[in-house]
């Protein structure tokens, strides 16, 4: 079972990510950020991931430590489960539209953390959700991830549909990246042996 638990607790934030690489898309949230939970379920769903996360922040400041800690935290969770890497596919790429937006997400389970973060979001909040924190949620969880993920906006006018699309174009990168390959036969995909 690639599956991870992981408790992250600071004095902004109390969180806790459960994940499931082989699950069925199913996905449980309680983050007091409903906008952020709209996100995780795309990534679920997409992923084919069960993901659970329950968070409690300092949303009287802002959303700010919330969104960047889970990140964090589902970074940290994705590492563990996938463990040495053995057999994965290693690489995902996804395209995914949503009516006039069109975003693009490529994965690598590279073992380092990069982040190509190409969005102009077409206005700043989406609903009471600021667009910065989209940055910050993957920000911290390619950091802890230790994975590389180049996430490109090539089109939208609606900041909510640009949004989407990003969190279901990783998501469906994240699914075909970590995707147990049958040819490989449990070797891990790198010609150093190691990711």
């Amino acid at each position: 079972m690639r599956t991870a638990e992981v408790v992250r607790n600071t004095q902004e934030t109390q969180i806790r990510v459960r994940l499931n690489l082989d699950g069925s898309g199913a996905g449980r949230f309680a983050t007091g950020v409903p906008f952020l939970e709209h996100m995780l379920d795309q990534v679920a769903r997409h992923g084919m991931l069960d993901l659970e996360v329950q968070a409690k922040g300092d949303l009287h400041i802002d959303a700010h430590h919330t969104v960047e800690d889970v990140g964090i935290a589902f970074g940290q969770a994705l590492a563990r489960a996938l463990g040495d890497k053995s057999g994965v596919r290693r690489y995902g790429h996804a395209y995914v539209p949503l009516d006039e937006a069109l975003s693009r997400a490529v994965l690598d389970c590279s073992g380092r953390p990069g982040l190509e973060y190409h969005v102009s979001f077409a206005r700043g909040l989406i609903g009471e959700f600021d667009v910065d924190l989209v940055h910050e949620f993957f920000q911290g969880l390619v950091n802890h991830a230790q994975v590389t993920l180049h996430l490109d906006n090539l089109r939208g006018v609606n900041a909510h549909h640009q949004c989407e699309t990003l969190f279901k174009a990783f998501a469906r990168a994240l699914r075909m990246a970590v995707e147990l390959d049958p040819r490989a036969a449990g070797s891990v995909p790198s010609t150093k042996g190691t990711l």
